[in-house]
């Protein structure tokens, strides 16, 4: 019973040094807060902007679709033939369906979806997207049928500027027609939709006799889904509104899940801060500590209070960043879209949807990262004997003793291992545990790393007494030096990893875009608009150029629920020597078959190999589809879904589309792009002139890498948030080290050592320790870069690329850390050595 009041009055004790420690340097632990908030900001952010472009991306596909039960859609923009449509409407399970022609439509700037309907079917179908006639002026008309009555969504009518009864000119399929507007679509919700006449749109957009989709209301859904496949020709399909959803999941799916994952090391990275800033802390109130030891206060005390700082500070931080996550992800949709820049989910107008269960998790992970990063200070510090404790004896490694490096080689060891492990759904997840077991031993090996580096210099006089002391110092202390090096290994690592992988990524993109830009000007059509063969020959006899090749981009669906690879048709000799095809496997065709050349993307997507015959829904004339034989893989950085090239003449045998819409020009000697070009606009038809741009290759390229690095920009945050929680790391760290070491310093003074000694002995420890951490972060982050690039990039995209290491970013870091290290040091030991030498050791008197 006497224990008790001792007890008692020693967690009070605890509780009032707590409370001092926070009152006393409440920078410190805002500054632990911020890195906390820093991360789980940009993971809420993240995630939050994926989510709501989801969403919206779903909301748009139910738009435009109608909510139809089932759809039968066109595997391509081409269509399919409309006497399908009496063949399904009449199939088992089939109550009732109605026809759809879909256009990329546009009025002058504004882009919207044209649908051409059966109004009697698709009342009964998809009632959504049928319009309703407005009361007002050029809105009472008698004929719900006329040709040029048009149907616009409020977004349309607010895109347009357009009013009810006003004639509208809307260009679609290379063609322009005068509509009226006559009543708007209620059902279309947020997305930019128009209607208009079945008939109508295939007599003015010149799609006589073809369909895009069939929109089916279902009597027996299973009997439907039994008949229908054997129905479908080649260039058709089943397909609902949640596999196409799902279908542009597919395509993001990896890029979001890489965002996710990075920004995660922006919350990791914050940890260690909290490390490093807690490492501190504890070194200040170790003898504190000690002394509660003695009072009673058993150790998991010590570890509790420390702990509990850990996860204020954690839930402090974690609800910062979820407000300011919010705020991230708002502005983000506002500036960069869904896709923050990267191509996907074109068109669409994301709103920020808040995500209960994401917010949930985003706390905890902060939570979770400040708790880790007090725990292992607050461990330390309940196993110190009371009595070294309170004497300050030291490191608590012998010096003496051997570093273990067994549990630092399994680790590295196992991550190599999970490294070649495949893909899980798609996903790198394996490659991600494998760079988690990878950074988890290059953190362990850092005390042995340390011994080793430091071995050849064990016993020499290396420069004056200060430089001996700080060498035999950071060798005899393993333990100070694992703590200072381990949150600078860590953000290093991850830093160098990303810098690597992005730098490979962008010169693999740029030397690309210089081997496939190799014509002088390209024209390019807008969605919609093509080259028909007279205008083809038209831009032939421009003069100043002296040869003009055409080429056709047709996304090609393979599977309702996959995004469509591209089919691209161009000409090519017969070795494929063209220079826009970068071929890197090759194989012979034999006699009687259609060559194609598949992209390294579709390699992987679809196993299809160099010499492999493989099958495509070209051509409506044939059941199972053409089939092709793979003449090579080529390289391709522009379509993560794959895509296929087929020779002109053999496209336009196979499916009768004469049209192009791209072409590259060569010119003359002498020849001026900009004459050339303006030429070649003023050959086109006046209607198609407003839909076509050119641009010449340097434009080109520079257009594309400006995609790349707006794509990668919160990858680029990302590595600056890696840079600066590093280098607040060593500063605090060093600092918790120099601070721990007063008496030490006291002792050295008492033995002749000048106070610009000891600043300088502590300035050589940490550039020594910024250079070692800075190698090992390096090393082990070149490592990680090699998962990066050749697992979980191929994994992820389907994209390879030889390595390109960033070395004015490797040297910068590692002179950051040595001049961060040694500053710190530096000035932590100024104030240090402030106070008298006596004052300093009177405790060990």
């Amino acid at each position: 019973m006497a224990a008790e009041p001792g007890l008692w009055r020693s967690r009070l004790a605890l509780r009032w040094l707590i409370a001092g420690e926070w009152r006393w340097h409440p920078a410190r632990f805002l500054a632990t807060a911020v890195a906390i908030a820093v991360g789980v900001a940009l993971g809420f952010a993240v995630h939050l902007v994926n989510g709501s472009a989801l969403s919206s991306f779903e909301g748009a596909v139910s738009g435009v679709n109608g909510a139809a039960e089932l759809q039968v859609r066109g595997s391509s923009a081409l269509g399919f033939d409309e006497a399908l449509y009496p063949r399904v409407a009449t199939a088992a399970g089939v109550a009732d369906a109605s026809p759809a022609v879909v256009l990329a439509a546009r009025v002058g700037k504004a882009r919207f979806t044209l649908l051409g309907l059966d109004v009697i079917r698709a009342a009964v179908v998809t009632p959504s997207l049928v319009g309703v006639r407005s009361s007002g002026p050029g809105g009472s008309g008698d004929d719900l049928f006329s040709p040029d009555a048009l149907f616009l969504s409020r977004p349309a009518l607010a895109a347009t500027g357009a009013r009810i009864g006003q004639r509208l000119i809307v260009a679609a399929n290379g063609r322009q027609v005068a509509l009226t507007v006559v009543g708007i679509l209620p059902g279309a919700g947020e997305q930019a939709v128009g209607t208009i006449d079945i008939a109508a749109a295939q007599w003015w957009f010149g799609r006589l006799g073809r369909l895009d989709r069939l929109d089916l209301k279902l009597a027996d859904r299973d009997a439907a889904t039994a008949a229908l496949p054997r129905l479908l020709p080649a260039d058709a399909a089943l397909s609902t509104g949640a596999s196409e959803a799902q279908a542009g999941d597919a395509l993001s799916r990896a890029y979001r899940v890489n965002l996710d994952m990075l920004a995660l090391v922006a919350l990791l990275t914050g940890g260690f801060l909290v490390f490093s800033a807690q490492s501190l802390s504890v070194a200040r109130r170790l003898r504190a500590f000690a002394l509660l030891r003695t009072l009673g206060m058993p150790r998991a005390g010590i570890v509790a209070a420390v702990a509990t700082e850990g996860l204020v500070i954690g839930a402090i931080g974690s609800a910062a960043g979820l407000a300011a996550g919010y705020g991230m992800a708002a502005a983000a949709l506002r500036w960069f879209g869904g896709d923050l820049g990267a191509g996907y989910f074109q068109g669409g107008h994301a709103h920020v949807a808040f995500q209960p269960a994401a917010a949930v998790t985003f706390f905890g992970l902060g939570l979770v990262a400040a708790l880790l990063g007090s725990a292992i200070p607050a461990r330390a510090a309940s196993r110190a004997a009371p009595a070294a404790a309170l004497k300050n004896a030291g490191d608590m490694l012998d010096p003496r003793a051997r570093v273990p490096w067994l549990p630092a080689l399994a680790l590295l060891a196992a991550g190599g291992v999970t490294s070649l492990l495949p893909a899980v759904g798609g996903l790198p997840l394996f490659g991600f545990a494998s760079m988690a077991l990878m950074l988890a031993g290059g953190v362990a090996g850092v005390p042995w790393l340390v011994r080793v580096l430091l071995r050849p210099l064990r016993g020499r006089a290396v420069g004056g007494v200060a430089s001996s002391l700080a060498i035999r110092h950071v060798q005899g202390a393993p333990g100070e030096a694992a703590t200072a090096l381990c949150g600078i290994v860590a953000s290093t690592a991850l830093m160098i990893a990303m810098a690597t992988m992005v730098t490979s990524f962008r010169g693999a993109v740029d030397e690309w875009l210089g081997q496939v830009l190799a014509a002088d000007l390209y024209l390019r059509a807008e969605p919609g608009a093509a080259f028909d063969a007279s205008v083809q020959a038209r831009l032939v006899r421009v003069p100043g150029t002296t040869r003009v090749s055409f080429s056709r981009q047709l996304p090609l669906a393979l599977s309702p629920d996959q995004p469509p690879i591209v089919v691209i048709a161009r000409d090519l000799d017969s070795r494929a020597q063209d220079a826009l095809l970068v071929t890197i496997r090759t194989a012979p065709v034999p006699a009687g078959t259609t060559p194609v050349w598949v992209s390294e993307p579709a390699e992987r997507l679809y196993g299809w190999h160099a010499g492999d015959r493989i099958t495509l829904p070209l051509g409506p004339d044939s059941r199972g589809g053409a089939r092709f034989t793979v003449a090579g893989v080529w390289r391709d950085y522009a379509r993560q879904q794959g895509a296929v090239v087929i020779r002109s003449a053999d496209y336009t045998r196979l499916t009768g589309d004469a049209t192009r819409d791209e072409a590259a020009a060569m010119l003359a000697p002498g020849a001026d792009a900009g004459a050339v070009g303006r030429a070649m606009i003023a050959a086109l038809p006046p209607t198609l002139r407003p839909a076509v741009t050119t641009a010449e290759p340097r434009a080109l390229r520079r257009y594309a890498l400006q995609l790349f690095d707006r794509s990668f920009a919160v990858t680029y945050v990302l590595e600056a948030v890696a840079i600066l929680v590093g280098l607040a790391g060593v500063a605090a760290t060093m600092s918790a080290q120099t601070i721990a070491r007063a008496r030490e310093f006291g002792m050295l003074r008492h033995l002749g050592l000048e106070k610009r000694q000891i600043v300088a002995m502590l300035g050589t420890e940490g550039a020594l320790l910024g250079a070692i951490g800075g190698v090992a972060g390096v090393a082990l982050g070149a490592l990680l870069g090699q998962v990066l690039i050749h697992v979980i990039n191929p994994q992820s995209f389907h994209w390879t690329m030889t390595t390109r290491w960033p070395w004015e970013t490797i040297a910068g870091v590692i002179a950051a850390l040595v001049g961060a290290a040694a500053i710190t040091a530096m000035l932590a030991g100024r104030r240090a050595t402030a106070q008298d030498a006596l004052l300093a050791v009177r405790e060990d008197w």
